[in-house]
């Protein structure tokens, strides 16, 4: 199936469906300059003093904080990206009041910086960070220049955390809440840029009780047979194809 057979093939069950939610990962924002987790050039194949998941866990933030925080300003506080393709269109639909919700795994914001105003952020966001002690709260820019290798509050001088969710930590629950209720009440499910092995995340598709499953992964997942399409193509040239 070619790109064009495939985003024709999409359009037709977005033409047909009123009530559309969109569920990605790491793929919807590579196109955007900002690397995955688990392709041949994501962070866990990168080569540092600890394995990068072990660098953004919760035990390893509070053992060693100086050295999470210099993997974290070096590799994941991405500030300055732009959406491509794939948000915009997103956005777009939303506006035309055809998505309901994108929930994400994503913790860079473009989502929001395309325009989308009902997103789910399932592991947090680089563009908010606050202060362990009086939970005062700061934006990307800050802590990337904030002063020393530990950026801290100017106020009561605590240690700053991210707002994502760290390896040991579990999702909010009020997120959670959020996205299973817009999955459950959708008719049509996109699923893009994602590999669906990170769970929990990845399990709240199950709650999807709509007739359509789009799939959209250059590689494959565990859910290919479940769909009702899949499309082996990067998602920002597919979604470009699509007219709102």
């Amino acid at each position: 199936m070619t790109l064009e057979e495939a985003a024709a093939r999409l359009q037709t069950l977005i033409d047909t469906h009123d009530r559309i939610v969109f569920f990605g990962g790491a793929g919807v924002s590579t196109e955007s300059g900002i690397p995955d987790f688990r392709s041949q050039d994501g962070l866990y194949n990168m080569k540092y003093r600890y394995p990068p998941e072990t660098i953004i866990s919760h035990s390893f933030f509070v053992r060693e904080p100086e050295e999470f925080w210099r993997f974290y300003r070096d590799k994941m506080l991405i500030t300055d990206a732009e959406p491509n393709a794939a948000h915009r269109k997103l956005a777009e639909l939303e506006a035309a009041g055809r998505l309901t919700a994108v929930i994400t795994q994503n913790i860079d914001g473009l989502h929001q910086k395309a325009g989308s105003r009902h997103v789910a952020e399932l592991h947090g966001s680089v563009l908010r960070n606050y202060c362990l002690s009086c939970h005062r709260f700061y934006d990307g820019d800050f802590v990337r220049q904030a002063p020393g290798t530990i950026p801290r509050c100017p106020v009561c001088g605590g240690m700053i955390k991210p707002d994502v969710v760290l390896y040991e930590e579990g999702l909010d629950d009020a997120v959670i809440e959020d996205a299973v209720t817009a999955i459950r009440q959708a008719d049509l499910l996109i699923i893009g840029g994602t590999s669906l092995v990170v769970y929990p995340a990845a399990g709240l598709i199950d709650y999807f009780r709509g007739d359509t499953i789009v799939l959209i992964n250059k590689g494959a997942t565990s859910r290919d047979d479940s769909a009702d399409l899949v499309i082996r193509e990067p998602i920002g040239e597919v979604m470009a194809c699509i007219r709102v």
